[in-house]
């Protein structure tokens, strides 16, 4: 018996377009290849109703040497054109801290901007300043996984720019696939012993691969006085910049703050 059931065909439906899921900011993240860790904090910090952040990897050499930082130049405006093209962002930002220092903050938005002409940009270092600022600091104890050279390239670099370094530490840690699997454990340990030293108003710890966002708070809440790093640093700035003002306390005292000034706009 041939059937007698069809496909009932509705045709072209009416649809609307909204503002997607970044509704309020759309973040342009650029990852390390070799990076573990950046985009779990950034979706543990970047969070919220109308709030997204997308990203592409580039290249990298996993020993961190100057002449393996100064090589990611070039790469970073082919990376950002691979974020959304065609559609809008907020921000964009740059995950490497010590490549940022190698190269020069301005010359990373530079590159940037090849791809996303006068968008507003952030890198570690440039978040970092504006943590530091925001939070009244003007001397920190400083924890990184890099060689002691990148490290005294690092001290200079803060007080060069008027932050003083008033305790310094490494985990030596040059494979930048070892530093995403230093243990939370051993960063909170590194923490307290520099907050120990006199002079030191907040901890910065350096490097996209170190885990800090999640026991941020804590550790403040042990300390008695600041944390950020290059992650949680850079995803408030982010949101910052993009407009988003919304206090996170339970991510730690920066998440309660607004940049005094807005850097790298």
């Amino acid at each position: 018996m041939p059937s007698t059931s069809s496909t009932a065909d509705l045709g072209i439906l009416p649809s609307e377009l909204d503002g997607g899921i970044p509704y309020r900011a759309a973040i342009g993240l650029v990852v390390l290849a070799t990076d573990q860790t950046i985009e779990h904090e950034y979706r543990m910090l970047v969070a919220g109703p109308g709030i997204a952040f997308y990203e592409a990897r580039l290249f990298n050499d996993a020993d961190i040497t100057p002449e393996t930082l100064r090589a990611i130049g070039p790469r970073i405006a082919p990376c950002v054109e691979l974020i959304l093209p065609g559609l809008p962002l907020d921000v964009v930002a740059f995950g490497c801290t010590s490549a940022t220092m190698t190269l020069g903050e301005e010359a990373v938005f530079a590159e940037i901007r090849k791809a996303r002409p006068g968008i507003a940009c952030t890198t570690p270092v440039t978040a970092a300043f504006a943590a530091f600022d925001a939070l009244g600091v003007r001397s920190i104890g400083l924890l990184t996984p890099y060689s002691p050279e990148i490290n005294r390239n690092l001290v200079r670099y803060f007080e060069g720019r008027g932050v003083r370094v008033a305790a310094n530490a490494t985990f030596n840690r040059q494979d930048d696939r070892e530093a995403a699997r230093i243990s939370v454990a051993s960063i909170e340990k590194g923490a307290e012993a520099l907050a120990r030293t006199p002079g030191v108003e907040a901890v910065f710890v350096s490097c996209t691969s170190l885990r800090v966002a999640e026991v941020a708070a804590r550790i403040e809440n042990r300390i008695g006085i600041p944390v950020t790093s290059s992650n949680h640093a850079m995803a408030w700035h982010s949101l910052r910049l993009a407009g988003i003002e919304d206090a996170r306390p339970e991510a730690g005292r920066l998440f309660e703050t607004s940049p005094r000034r807005r850097a790298a706009a």
